[in-house]
């Protein structure tokens, strides 16, 4: 994966009606590593890193590059939204496409957070790249990224089986949404 390309970066933070996406900062780390060694939020991506590997590697500002946006509520982190472009996917469908991957911590699950940051993030992209196609890949066992894909209008391009698990690759094209 690789940035946006000619995207000015960090962009304003941007605001909903309950969280702001804004660039990492220093304060963010503690939540990062919460994140990244979260066995529930890793249930479908591998499962978590150890806590202590964690610890060691984690840079002081995590996630500082274009296209990574920390989600906060309330001045914390909740989450991790990322739009990256497609260097290599397992589906050629996606290489070149605008990826969207996105965690959130479990205490912020079934909340509505995931869709409002999503849509945000996707609205913000339709500005400083207009008519961009993005896709997004989730494991078909993982019902609540399912059905965050569709309700954020993305479609099925193919199915396919990597990490041990049936995989699931959506697009959205925003002329159509």
């Amino acid at each position: 994966m690789m940035d946006l390309g000619p995207v000015p970066w960090p962009p304003p933070p941007i605001s909903t009606e309950r969280l702001v996406l804004r660039e990492p900062e220093a304060r963010d780390r503690a939540a990062f590593i919460e994140l990244y060694a979260s066995p529930e939020v890793h249930t479908y991506l591998g499962g978590p890193r150890p806590r202590d590997e964690l610890e060691r590697v984690m840079p002081e500002v995590p996630g500082r590059r274009s296209g990574s946006f920390v989600v906060d509520l309330d001045g914390a982190m909740i989450g991790h939204l990322m739009l990256r472009r497609a260097t290599e996917h397992q589906c050629s469908a996606a290489v070149g496409q605008i990826d969207l991957g996105y965690l959130f911590l479990p205490r912020s699950w079934g909340l509505g957070h995931a869709s409002a940051a999503c849509a945000a993030a996707l609205d913000w992209l339709e500005s400083v790249l207009p008519g961009e196609s993005v896709v997004l890949t989730t494991q078909t066992a993982n019902v609540g990224s399912m059905r965050l894909a569709a309700k954020l209008g993305f479609v099925e391009v193919e199915r396919f089986w990597a990490w041990d698990a049936e995989q699931w690759l959506g697009r959205r094209d925003p002329l159509f949404n």
